[in-house]
């Protein structure tokens, strides 16, 4: 009883945290012509509620397509619609064609806050709580600890309810995936993440983890019995998931390819406003956007990003396991973000929320972490107005995380998983006494730099001839805190063995 009082009451914090960044800003408020991210939701509300759904895609008289166009897959079009019908109820103004355009008003805010709270409500949190009641080898304490910090994650709190998106919903599903991976319900795992998937297409971060760690487990069983068995079980369940998504859009094979033509905007180019990766911070030396044609610049992103994955889903293909599997998610998550072409800021939740699933095992990497990935947010957060909240949730995420894990006293080799690395490099062991120190000093460092470009970002005008050199400086050291983190887990992945694994068990 006393722990689901305490998971209560972890809810509960996580609810309020969220209900009370909804009442600040959002993007785009009162800016015309194209206003932000929340009029983008509304007007696709409009969309699908006004027309019928073979031209929710298309570019017509009623459908301007430059004017936030829809470019998310159906499920997204669906919750957009579900949305309108309620909205229509309500007040049809707000939903109203071409007249509703940028409507904006208390009530309506209101309303589209609610159902990114009611999203959160019946898709992310209980999948995050049922996530962690059911960690294996885990003490209660941990297991609350581990909800906590989670659902105070100020990243997605920040965006979802103050930026306003609805990502918790395919981050959401892509939990529940992870949850019935873990007790090995295969192929309700396959269905939730194809769920995800048919909501954002950005859970690709996340594809090739669910496909080789699937893909292991069936070589495991072997391809001549079970194994193919299960392969064919889990292609069937696939194939059948995208089909009943896709329903509508299978008539005609154009709808189809206009669908894709939205969801993967090549002609966009390598990058979009200011997103701590690896281009747009060598955009800063070498302006690749400028000497590079689309086409080189798609295939270069493509390489890169396919040779920074490939280790990891080796691995886990040739050895699946649950804990590789999350880890990998961590690992091919920040290769897309680092790496691949058209990346958004907003997609460093998609490496935050495994990052979240590790919490209880490398507490202090994943603080770490987690405090970056909202800092790297800063630039989009300023422009919303989130400074007050941006400040005060990344305080009681810290306060949550240091106060529920002892953060400061989980530093040494063994705690951050890297005591086979520092064995296989034998005469630099000694090296590693001094590890815990050097690497606290860095986080100190970290926060201390963070903190300080926070200040100066929100009270200080740049020079005249430098006006980005604030949302830059925030880029490129996001940045490179990315890279060590990935060189990290990697790392941690690539000397991961059965035998370390029993070791921990037995300690």
């Amino acid at each position: 009883m006393e722990k689901w009082s305490l998971m209560t009451i972890a809810v509960l914090l996580g609810l309020t945290v969220r209900w009370t960044v909804s009442l600040g800003s959002y993007s785009g408020a009162g800016k015309p012509p194209m206003y932000g991210d929340y009029e983008a939701q509304r007007h696709w509300q409009e969309v699908t509620y006004n027309l019928p759904i073979k031209q929710w895609y298309f570019n017509t008289s009623d459908n301007n397509l430059l004017y936030w166009g829809l470019d998310y897959p159906p499920l997204t079009a669906y919750h957009s619609f579900l949305c309108a019908y309620v909205a229509k109820l309500i007040n049809p103004d707000w939903i109203a064609l071409h007249t509703s355009r940028g409507y904006e008003s208390q009530p309506h805010k209101l309303f589209m806050r609610t159902t990114v709270f009611v999203a959160d409500l019946l898709v992310y949190i209980p999948a995050v709580i049922l996530y962690c009641c059911f960690l294996k080898e885990t003490s209660t304490k941990k297991k609350i600890s581990s909800a906590l910090c989670i659902l105070l994650y100020p990243g997605l709190i920040l965006i979802d309810h103050g930026h306003f998106q609805y990502n918790s919903v395919s981050l959401g599903f892509a939990l529940w995936g992870v949850l019935y991976l873990s007790y090995d319900w295969d192929l309700l795992g396959s269905v939730s993440f194809c769920l995800a998937l048919n909501y954002k297409q950005m859970e690709l971060y996340h594809s090739l983890p669910f496909f080789c760690y699937l893909l292991g487990k069936c070589f495991k069983k072997g391809l001549k019995g079970k194994g193919l068995i299960l392969f064919i079980k889990i292609a069937g369940t696939v194939v059948a998931s995208f089909a009943l998504c896709w329903l509508p859009f299978c008539t005609d094979m154009e709808q189809i390819m206009q669908v894709l033509r939205r969801l993967f905007p090549i002609d966009r180019g390598l990058f979009e406003d200011k997103v701590a990766n690896i281009w747009c911070s060598l955009n800063v030396l070498i302006k690749i956007k400028n000497i590079v044609s689309p086409q080189t610049q798609l295939k270069l992103s493509f390489g890169v990003t396919f040779l920074s994955l490939l280790p990891t889903c080796v691995k886990l293909t040739l050895e699946p396991s649950l804990r590789g599997f999350k880890f990998a998610l961590v690992s091919c998550a920040l290769s897309f973000f680092l790496f691949s072409f058209q990346v958004h800021e907003k997609s460093i939740l998609l490496v935050s929320i495994p990052v979240c699933l590790i919490i209880n095992e490398i507490p202090f990497m994943a603080t770490w972490f987690l405090l970056v990935s909202t800092f790297s947010l800063l630039p989009l957060l300023l422009k919303d107005g989130l400074l007050l909240a941006y400040t005060v949730t990344t305080l009681a995420f810290l306060s949550a995380c240091v106060t529920s894990f002892s953060i400061f006293e989980k530093t040494s080799a063994e705690d951050l998983q890297l005591k086979s690395f520092s064995l296989s490099l034998k005469g630099y062991v000694s090296w590693f006494k001094s590890f815990p120190k050097i690497v606290k000093r860095l986080f100190l460092l970290s926060v201390t730099v963070m903190g300080i470009l926070t200040l100066l970002s929100a009270t200080t005008s740049p020079p005249q001839r430098l006006p980005d050199l604030f949302p830059v400086s925030v880029t490129i050291i996001s940045c490179l805190h990315f890279v060590f983190f990935w060189m990290y887990f990697n790392v941690v992945i690539l000397w991961d063995s059965k035998s370390s694994r029993s070791q921990k068990k037995m300690s």
